[in-house]
């Protein structure tokens, strides 16, 4: 009988949704769950692939004979800035409902911010009814988003059936049917026609505190929102937060969405906590739903002992 190596599965994520979805994953392939104590000081050596978040930090050292390693979310920034990885391929999370569920945060917050959410949401608190208020319409707003992978694509496409005029940037040039894209060396050029900021990129070296105050300051200031407004569903580690709160604070930024930050959770004394022009939710924009990672990760094994290449492969040197 055929020799089946397991499956090592260490996942920072909420323990009752792995053991729910382990129900019925990976029916013919034992697994290694690391969340379980039974598994604790479990020889490692015979498993072949991994699924990890934030794993634990030996965990590389005990598997030493992973052919892939499968993260848990989009982002493989939590891998290749923590660890001394073995050199196998490193396979994205990549889904319907993750991509889903970011393009609903991103067009929640463009709405929010362009129907005045916050305000009347101030004057229901204090009982004041007054509809006076400037109305633009989606199309006299310019969305900006940068990062154009799955995710930003997805966000552009939606974005553009609610009627926002819709532009994107990317490292490199993007050819998007009906979008004018930029590069980077037309940062400058797409930030002065941004009204709306979305942030979508992948953390590297290159993004580590891209969004700084010399970045927001290159934003229009002229637009019908009245004033840049930023939203930040990517890495916390893109964001200076020093300048972030400053510019909220100068009116250099009229307002910003953030679902990630520098640190997780965020510090209770925070003043993004409290800033009236900030909305925060918890890294919440787009949870990889367990059930749904583990199906993606099944498929790519069967490609791979198939003899197919593995899709969504990371290239180590661009960092995603």
């Amino acid at each position: 009988m055929q020799h089946v190596s397991p499956i090592i599965i260490d996942l920072k994520f909420a323990r009752e949704s792995v053991v729910a979805a382990l129900k019925t994953a990976f029916p013919n392939r034992p697994v290694i769950d690391k969340g379980d104590p039974a598994n604790l000081g479990r020889d490692l050596s015979d498993a072949t692939y991994a699924i990890v978040w934030k794993p634990d930090p030996g965990l590389f050292a005990k598997a030493t004979n992973l052919k892939v390693i499968f993260s848990g979310g989009a982002g493989v920034d939590h891998i290749l800035t923590t660890y001394e990885l073995p050199e196998v391929p490193i396979v994205r999370f990549v889904d319907r409902s993750l991509t889903d569920r970011m393009s609903e945060w991103v067009v929640w917050q463009c709405l929010h911010h362009l129907r005045h959410g916050a305000l009347y949401a101030k004057q229901q608190q204090q009982h004041v009814w007054n509809e006076v208020i400037s109305q633009p319409e989606a199309r006299d707003v310019t969305v900006g988003v940068m990062g154009l992978g799955v995710l930003g694509l997805d966000s552009v496409q939606k974005l553009k059936i609610m009627g926002f005029n819709v532009i994107g940037w990317s490292r490199s040039k993007k050819e998007i049917g009906g979008v004018e894209t930029f590069d980077a060396g037309s940062l400058e050029t797409f930030l002065k026609q941004t009204d709306l900021l979305v942030g979508l990129l992948p953390l590297t070296p290159e993004t580590k505190g891209l969004y700084d105050r010399s970045l927001f300051e290159k934003l229009h200031r002229k637009g019908p929102l009245g004033g840049p407004i930023f939203l930040n569903a990517g890495r916390g580690g893109s964001q200076n937060e020093a300048d972030l709160i400053a510019c909220l604070q100068d009116g250099s930024l009229k307002a910003a969405s953030l679902d990630v930050f520098a640190q997780e959770p965020l510090a209770a004394d925070s003043p993004l906590w409290s800033m009236p022009n900030v909305t925060i939710t918890p890294h919440a924009a787009a949870s990889s739903e367990v059930g749904a990672l583990f199906a993606h990760v099944e498929q790519q094994i069967v490609r791979l002992e198939a003899g197919l290449p593995l899709q969504y492969t990371v290239d180590r040197r661009l960092g995603y």
